[in-house]
């Protein structure tokens, strides 16, 4: 029989269970669970003392704690989670052409709420949001729709490596000063970014949440400085991402087997070295501090983490037929995210229960996987009886304009 004729191109819609990339929301899962792990520390203590390596203030098991987690995940999966959003740009576009419809307008709007849920979660709940900063970069994508497939590897791998050749630049600077006589004093901005600690301390720890409010303003500002190291890191795995879409990698990994061997059994133990060599050279990156062992040493942690997040996209797409069960929470990923940050600063900041800097470093991971195992848990229950999950619906009702509807039917498979 021939096919049927129609007088309009079908409408573009929010993606339906059956036309889901499985792989995509496993690995969304196993992404949001990394993100934990790293942000719990920011979570129970002030912002700008996270993320700077293995702290000497811990000590034991607290401090084999903190080594892991810096080893290990610190900015692996804030990676593998950027990469899955340009993957998730890349499939929008192939669905609005297979639609025949205007992909421009949807994306902008997407990226719009976005940009309205990132602000409202940074400036009143937690200021280490990263939503704005996707919702920013967000826009520069619409530019490489129509990039060939073949280029988008190659530019992404070029845009990060701007943000390496950052930080070895600034390490020449500081060494030519050296050399010419005038060495740069970092003692300045050390006492600076302690003095924006003691605030953070201050406001999350003890203050009211207007308090709060006011410091993550101040918090923010500082944060959209650094786009210019984050911002090439995030648009480069983007790019890479919307390879691994529109490529067929992530539909069809079987067809990928061999790209995806060398990124388990290359890509990843390139990356462990060198993570582990740079935490021996220079393990803790104190806040402020500017010298060549720091540019040095920031710019092999993110060459590794590069390398590292491929190589957990390998191992985890290997797996992914044990790894079911993480669909579900990939699949609320926004959702959880922000309830990952009302929850823990409810229990942790002043204006909660109050447990700011109470809690030791290895208990922080414990209660870390507990909360995602409840979260694993709760997104079972809940996309058992809804399709998607509550801000996913809000964020799509705002992209494509109408309230896509929540509540499964009998007849939805």
């Amino acid at each position: 029989p021939g096919s049927p004729v129609t007088s309009a191109p079908p409408a573009l819609q929010p993606l339906n269970t059956a036309d889901r990339i499985t792989v995509m929301d496993i690995l969304r899962g196993a992404a949001l669970f990394g993100i934990l792990l790293m942000n719990i520390e920011a979570f129970t203590g002030p912002l700008d003392l996270s993320f700077t390596g293995v702290d000497p203030h811990w000590h034991g098991i607290d401090y084999l704690a903190d080594a892991l987690v810096y080893v290990l995940v610190q900015g692996k999966f804030f990676l593998l989670f950027s990469l899955l959003f340009g993957a998730g740009f890349a499939v929008m576009a192939q669905r609005a052409q297979g639609a025949g419809r205007d992909f421009t307008p949807i994306y902008l709007r997407r990226s719009v709420a976005l940009l309205l849920i990132g602000a409202c979660h940074a400036l009143l709940v937690w200021s280490g949001d990263i939503l704005l900063v996707y919702a920013l970069l967000s826009f520069l994508l619409l530019g490489t729709r129509r990039w060939p497939v073949s280029m988008l590897p190659a530019m992404g791998a070029l845009v990060y490596a701007f943000a390496v050749g950052l930080s070895l630049l600034f390490a020449l600077l500081v060494w030519a000063a050296a050399r010419g006589g005038s060495p740069l004093d970092s003692a300045g901005s050390m006492r600076a970014a302690q003095e924006v600690i003691e605030a953070q301390r201050l406001a999350y720890g003890q203050g009211s949440w207007a308090q709060a409010n006011v410091q993550r303003l101040a918090d923010l500002r500082h944060m959209v400085g650094g786009i210019l190291i984050t911002g090439p890191e995030i648009f480069g795995m983007f790019l890479i991402g919307a390879w691994f879409a529109r490529s067929g990698a992530l539909a069809d990994p079987a067809r990928f087997a061999s790209l995806y061997a060398r990124l388990r059994w290359i890509a990843m133990p390139a990356g462990v070295v060198l993570m582990l060599a740079s935490a021996a050279w220079h393990p803790y990156l104190a806040p402020g501090e500017f010298t060549v062992r720091t540019g040095l040493s920031y710019a092999m942690a993110a060459v590794a983490s590069l390398l590292m997040a491929l190589g957990y996209l390998g191992w985890i797409v290997q797996a992914r037929h044990a790894l079911g069960w993480l669909a579900a929470p990939g699949r609320m990923a926004l959702t959880h995210y922000l309830l990952q940050s009302l929850l823990c600063t409810w229990l942790f900041f002043g204006y909660g229960l109050g447990f700011f800097e109470q809690l030791p470093r290895a208990w922080q991971l414990v209660f870390a996987v507990a909360l995602f195992a409840l979260q694993v848990g709760i997104s079972h229950l809940w996309l058992a009886r809804f399709r998607y999950g509550p801000m996913e619906w809000l964020w799509r009702a705002m992209t494509y304009l109408r309230w896509p509807p929540l509540r499964r039917t009998q007849q939805t498979p």
